[in-house]
């Protein structure tokens, strides 16, 4: 069962980055989100900062029927999309950690009681992402 964090939803994980990046885009896919974005960490500081990092990529997942449901809602919601899915190395502790907003307190700020159950479901399928992806490869 994913951990809870302040802001998101996490699982660590005894298996590569790479694998694991490509299994958190399988997890994604299976329900229903596609990926708008993605963001290498790691070669942007490398590149830009001549500094090296651990590997961390940011992928923007987005479900377009629920995004599109909560863009009904308030069209100024678009500066909270896509959903931010990370999935970092951990090198101390040599494992792969996966990380996803959660939606539920993100769309909170905008203070909307109709966007709590599109948050809602958007969580419990980002959540059986996370789920999937702790079960054996």
């Amino acid at each position: 069962m994913p951990a809870t964090t302040p802001y998101g939803l996490a699982v660590v994980l005894d298996r590569p980055f790479e694998a694991t990046v490509d299994a958190t885009r399988a997890a994604l896919a299976a329900e229903g989100f596609g990926i708008l974005m993605e963001a290498d960490l790691q070669a942007t500081f490398r590149k830009k900062l001549d500094t090296e990092t651990p590997p961390y990529v940011i992928l923007g997942a987005c479900s377009p029927r629920h995004a599109l449901d909560a863009l009904q809602i308030d069209a100024d919601l678009g500066l909270l999309l896509p959903c931010n899915v990370i999935v970092r190395r951990d090198t101390a502790a040599g494992r792969t950690v996966v990380a996803v907003v959660d939606p539920v307190i993100a769309l909170g700020v905008a203070a909307q009681p109709a966007l709590e159950p599109v948050a809602r479901h958007i969580r419990e399928r980002l959540e059986r992402a996370l789920v999937a992806l702790e079960q054996p490869a």
